[in-house]
């Protein structure tokens, strides 16, 4: 920051405070969040719909699918996220140099731009593209949308203000899965039509006719190898399917997209964005829009802001060479992205992407496992308001800890699950017992309801608080930046991981990961609970200095 700023104080201050009016008509802290969440709801829908579209993209192009193999089906998700990881970093900058109430305008119009080209993709490269513009949205409201909160929520109820846009990731992760329940339902699951008599490796033969996607997929237990099987359903005579109900999943998200822009024009800025860049009239007048008489005067909380800015006056407005050039926000930073890339290593997104295809594995039909989803929505859902009370009551790392620790348990339970009920049928070429992939499910609900109580509240909180106001933008982005790769990296090889290692080896592996995940954050996680933005500045400099 430059030395050459005159910052208010004292009386100045004072008289600034007391003829500066509301910059525009008073919103509540709850109907500011409510609004700023609908990019945290887009996050969600757009992040989750793709459980319920893949299997209907899985099937022939003559019968509305995309015909994807398992690393095409990596790649549909994985380059989302490789958006994602790209829209926080660039997003962060955007927010401190423009605002981030115009960055999460500009996100909304990405959202529907993104949904439509999604939606109407005619061909598999350019849905690549169109999956990498909607990441740019999601990516750019996940490191855009908490920092908002964090900035212009009143100390006493920033955790909880924060936590909710959690909440509203999965509420669009179960709109999502609702949505492609309902639409699965309606269509009577993935399905289509063969019009010529196809010959199997057994001797028999697939009659035409009328088949549920299951009943093709069922077939590959005849065939040598997965390419064998694909090569016989890419030469299946399909005369039409219903395969194309996938798009109608993607292009309802263009709706919230609509209500996040028409939203945020009534928002303020936020206040510690303008303090940030010495509009500090703007800044009372933004900070006079969300307090009330609950919260502590706006000249305290004005003064805090400045004497925060007084002790960084020495340093130069954030650039990240200038972050990693300093030794203890280097740590921090490398601390943050600690925190970020062990919120996917959990390996929550498998749960979120590919549940439909794990309990397939364990026995269930494609129509039963695309409804089953919702329970796994209901179960973060549930988490995640779990999560708001936790924010509110315990301590930051106490949350995370006794989080990861569940997570692992599960991870294991699950692993084993499918070491003793559902592998050795997949050998023998035998259907596991129904109650096997019950079983799945229900640990499945009981690892989400662990994540979003604990894990995923904590980290975007923390991440939203943690760094220093002039570089929170640059600092934020970069750690979530890293979080998005890491899951781009997990969801692109969860699939090829499955088909290869079993769900068994697969699951074991991301408890040992959690496990060591568990040790680090033990180590090197601040606590970010009970003090202001300025208070928590000052223990990290002095914590990582």
């Amino acid at each position: 920051m430059s030395q050459n700023v005159e910052y208010p104080t004292g009386e100045k201050l004072k008289k600034m405070v007391d003829e500066t009016p509301m910059s525009g008509k008073h919103r509540s802290i709850g109907w500011v969040a409510g609004i700023a969440c609908l990019g945290s709801f887009l996050f969600g829908y757009d992040t989750g719909v793709i459980s319920g579209a893949l299997p209907f993209m899985h099937m022939p192009w003559d019968a509305g699918g995309l015909y994807l193999n398992s690393v095409e089906e990596g790649l549909i998700g994985g380059i989302l996220l490789i958006g994602c990881a790209f829209g926080a970093l660039f997003g962060g900058r955007l927010s401190d140099r423009f605002g981030r109430r115009h960055n999460i305008m500009v996100l909304a119009i990405l959202f529907f731009v993104g949904a439509l080209m999604v939606a109407f993709a005619p061909s598999l490269w350019f849905m690549y593209l169109a999956r990498f513009v909607l990441g740019l949205a999601v990516g750019g409201a996940s490191a855009t949308v908490p920092v908002y909160l964090a900035e212009t929520a009143p100390k006493r109820i920033r955790g909880t203000i924060v936590a909710i846009d959690q909440l509203m990731i999965v509420t669009g992760q179960l709109a999502a899965f609702v949505a492609n329940a309902i639409i699965n339902q309606v269509v009577r699951g993935p399905r289509l039509e063969i019009d010529q008599a196809a010959s199997l490796p057994d001797g028999g033969t697939l009659t035409a006719g009328e088949y549920t996607w299951s009943e093709i997929t069922d077939l590959a237990t005849l065939f040598a190898s997965d390419e064998a099987f694909q090569s016989f359903v890419g030469q299946l005579s399909v005369d039409t399917g219903n395969g194309d109900a996938w798009r109608l999943m993607m292009l309802i998200c263009s709706i919230p997209a609509i209500a996040l822009w028409l939203g945020m024009r009534m928002m303020p800025e936020s206040p510690r964005w303008y303090a940030a860049n010495h509009r500090y009239f703007d800044a009372i007048g933004a900070l006079k829009r969300v307090r009330d008489h609950r919260d502590a005067p706006v000249e305290d909380e004005m003064a805090e802001v400045i004497d925060g800015q007084i002790a960084q006056a020495r340093t130069k407005k954030g650039t990240f060479s200038e972050v990693w050039n300093t030794p203890w926000l280097r740590k921090l930073l490398l601390v943050g992205i600690l925190i970020a890339v062990a919120n996917q290593t959990t390996g929550v997104n498998t749960v979120m992407y590919y549940a439909p295809r794990v309990l397939e594995a364990a026995g269930m039909t494609t129509q039963a496992a695309i409804t089953a989803q919702v329970a796994n929505g209901v179960m973060s859902v549930l988490g995640s308001s779990i999560g708001l009370y936790l924010i509110f009551r315990f301590r930051r790392r106490q949350v995370q800890l006794v989080g990861v620790a569940g997570i692992f348990i599960c991870l294991f339970i699950i692993a084993g699950l499918f070491g003793t009920l559902i592998q050795p049928h997949l050998d023998d070429g035998t259907n596991p017992a129904p109650a096997a992939a019950f079983l799945i499910l229900g640990f499945m609900g009981l690892f989400m309801l662990f994540v979003q109580s604990t894990n995923s509240p904590v980290t975007w909180t923390v991440l939203g608080e943690m760094f220093p106001s002039h570089v929170r933008g640059i600092m934020n982005g970069a750690a979530v930046f890293c979080l998005w790769i890491a899951n781009a990296i997990v969801t692109f090889v969860f699939p090829t991981m499955i088909d290869n290692l079993g769900g068994m080896m697969t699951y074991g592996i991301f408890g040992v990961i959690n496990v060591i995940a568990f040790i680090m954050l033990w180590k090197w996680m601040p606590e970010t609970a009970g003090l202001s933005m300025e208070e928590i500045e000052a223990e990290n400099e002095k914590r990582f200095s």
